[in-house]
């Protein structure tokens, strides 16, 4: 019993000095203690305790650690349900300190006074709910800053003109709602990552930035110049001039053209009755729904190559040609990541759609024809059919069915009329279903293809008559050029081409596992309208938190009705859309799996142990986030 005693002493004597300022009221174990207790939630930071040392040379001992000669010089805290206060004060306490990233967390309220970290090298605050003004003086003092990363929060005013540092190096501020003019840059040398897309931002883009492409500032309807199309007169005078003066030749025009109606009302009514949108599909195109470009989507001499002729690869279709296109009412849909969309009819009645396609690769005549008629033979109900085609080389038509009751993004996130109600959960649960069904079958007819799919998400998951799912835009990734499908394509955006450029048949599963978030959360991915890599943590890390703190319906869409006795079967579909998003694809559940847990899914519960589900652990359900690599954390410490 001495001898053991004597032992334990002699330990602990050894690790009191192998710390020997770790009893210091200013160690780093004591100024990380006192931040822990400042955090709520922090369940994620179990093994801060005053039992071990922070760190051993350059070994974090504690978890979201960066150790360099026994101190701290970062924390990375990612991922961890996070909320509480963020000491500023007591993080000042850590000289060493020169990194710090609390993404994905649920840290909301104003910004920290993060100037007071004045030697900080890199600060990553994005994916969180922060919000309000930042203060111009928010980064006053940080002269060593070059990492800033505030993306996808709910900042809002003027960006502060003490963020437009000398030594900035990355600046990522995308998905706020920051507005008015973007403060000069003095110097933008050093900078090499800029994203101000998605904001209220207006006026014209600093000359220091225009190197940057035009991905940065896209989603800020008000910013012009270069790399965005050109600023127009923004003489106030000018401009009152010619809005009375269009005024006036509206009303004028408006009484003739009432004149003239009523002239002609008795000889031809007929010609007075055609929809507002007719010619619409010859004249317009749009970037999003509702809105029309400048330019046209195509005329009759652009498409004249050929005669103009359609290629039919379906037989039970009616047949007209690109003539009875371009006289058709029509009227424009939208515009997606592949080109404007239309829905067309035809003197018979029948509606089409027909898509316009840019960004296709070079793929010869022959070898585009070929592979227009493997899709058109495809046949399945839960597949929308591809009609025909249209080659040319510098862009390509397809024509399809028109889907009546729109896309599946719609229902989730449009507005509904007053006292709609939103879709329930059998008609939830028939969609996915429907949706599994139709990737089953595309992945038997393309055995030894890596994407069945490729860009499966909401707004290609189309509804008919009977809401029964229809896929769109499916088997594209052969035709479409590389650069392209990687900025825009929803495949990748999956963890393995983030990590490693690298697709697997198992991506279109990622695809399905956050597809199936989205249906039972009724939240959209944000991280889909990212150009290029983008993993969509922001709803993973969102149901993770709500999730793993503590089981409740708080996951599930409030608009969902129909729900009685159904949780357990809710829950399984949230647990099948976890094993799906498993980061890792070697542990994420392949496309088999997935499907046959799918189609064993009830709308009400069959002698479900809810117990399975009460308490949730993300390792077991194959969820985990990506943490930012060294690199993209911090810069070196020294000097």
């Amino acid at each position: 019993m001495a001898l053991k005693l004597s032992i334990w002493v002699f330990s602990l004597v050894l690790a009191c000095l192998s710390v020997p300022s770790w009893g210091d009221g200013d160690s780093d174990a004591e100024i990380l203690l006192s931040f822990k207790n400042s955090l709520s939630n922090n369940f994620a930071l179990n093994d801060w305790v005053n039992s071990t040392a922070p760190c051993s040379n350059n070994t974090p001992k504690w978890t979201g650690l960066r150790c360099s000669d026994g101190t701290v010089f970062g924390l990375r805290l990612e991922n961890m349900s996070l909320t509480g206060v963020i000491a500023i004060d007591t993080l000042a306490r850590l000289t060493s300190l020169r990194a710090l990233s609390f993404m994905y967390n649920n840290f909301d309220g104003p910004i920290p006074d993060v100037n007071k970290l004045t030697s900080l090298k890199a600060l990553h605050l994005s994916y969180n709910n922060f919000s309000g003004e930042i203060p111009k003086v928010a980064f006053s003092g940080m002269n060593n800053l070059k990492k800033l990363h505030l993306a996808r929060n709910q900042f809002m005013g003027k960006i502060p003109t003490s963020l437009a540092v000398e030594k900035l190096v990355e600046l990522s501020i995308e998905g706020n709602q920051f507005a008015g003019k973007i403060p000069n840059f003095p110097d933008t040398s050093q900078l090499t990552v800029l994203n101000m897309a998605n904001n209220l931002l207006e006026g014209k883009i600093p000359a220091s930035l225009s190197k940057f492409n035009s991905s940065s500032f896209t989603g800020n309807k008000g910013l012009c110049g270069k790399p965005l199309k050109e600023c127009k007169s923004s003489n106030k005078k000018t401009i009152l001039i010619i809005v009375v003066i269009v005024g006036v030749v509206v009303a004028l025009a408006t009484i003739v053209g009432i004149s003239f109606l009523r002239s002609r009302r008795s000889k031809a009514p007929s010609e007075f009755k055609k929809n507002k949108e007719t010619r619409a599909f010859k004249k317009y195109g749009a970037n999003d729904v509702g809105q029309r470009e400048k330019e046209a989507p195509y005329s009759s001499d652009q498409m004249g190559g050929e005669n103009g002729k359609l290629y039919f690869v379906r037989n039970d279709r009616e047949r007209f040609d690109l003539q009875d296109l371009l006289k058709s009412s029509a009227e424009v849909l939208g515009s997606g990541s592949f080109g404007s969309s239309y829905k067309a009819v035809l003197l018979s009645g029948s509606a089409m759609v027909v898509k316009r396609f840019r960004q296709m690769s070079n793929l010869g005549k022959e070898d585009f024809h070929d592979y227009m008629r493997k899709l058109g033979s495809l046949s399945h109900h839960n597949l929308l059919p591809l009609v025909a085609f249209y080659y040319r080389k510098e862009e390509k038509l397809l024509v399809s069915d028109f889907a009546p009751n729109g896309s599946l993004a719609s229902h989730l996130h449009g507005q509904r009329s007053p006292g709609q109600p939103g879709l329930d959960w059998p008609t939830r649960l028939k969609i996915i279903k429907g949706v599994a069904k139709g990737l089953a079958y595309l992945y038997g007819e393309f055995p030894s293809v890596p994407l069945p799919h490729g860009h499966l998400k909401s707004s290609n998951v189309l509804l008919d008559h009977t809401l029964e799912p229809l896929l769109s835009d499916y088997a594209l990734v052969p035709v479409i050029k590389k650069e392209h499908a990687q900025l825009h394509m929803v495949a990748y955006k999956s963890p393995e081409f983030n990590q490693s450029d690298r697709i697997t048949r198992k991506t279109d599963v990622w695809s399905l596992g956050i597809l199936i978030l989205e249906l039972i959360t009724g939240k959209f991915p944000a991280n889909y309208l990212k150009q290029g890599k983008g993993s969509n943590a922001d709803l993973l890390s969102w149901v993770n938190s709500v999730v793993r703190e503590e089981w409740t319906g708080e996951v599930f869409d409030k608009d969902m009705k129909g729900t009685r006795n159904g949780e357990g079967e809710m829950l399984k579909l949230l647990k099948i859309g976890m094993c799906c998003c498993e980061w890792n694809a070697e542990r994420r559940w392949d496309f088999r799996e997935a499907a046959e847990k799918i189609q064993e899914l009830n709308e009400r519960d069959a002698n479900v142990d809810t117990d399975e589900y009460s308490s949730y652990n993300s390792d077991d359900y194959g969820y985990s986030s990506r943490p930012l690599t060294d690199d993209e954390f911090s810069f070196s410490v020294k000097g």
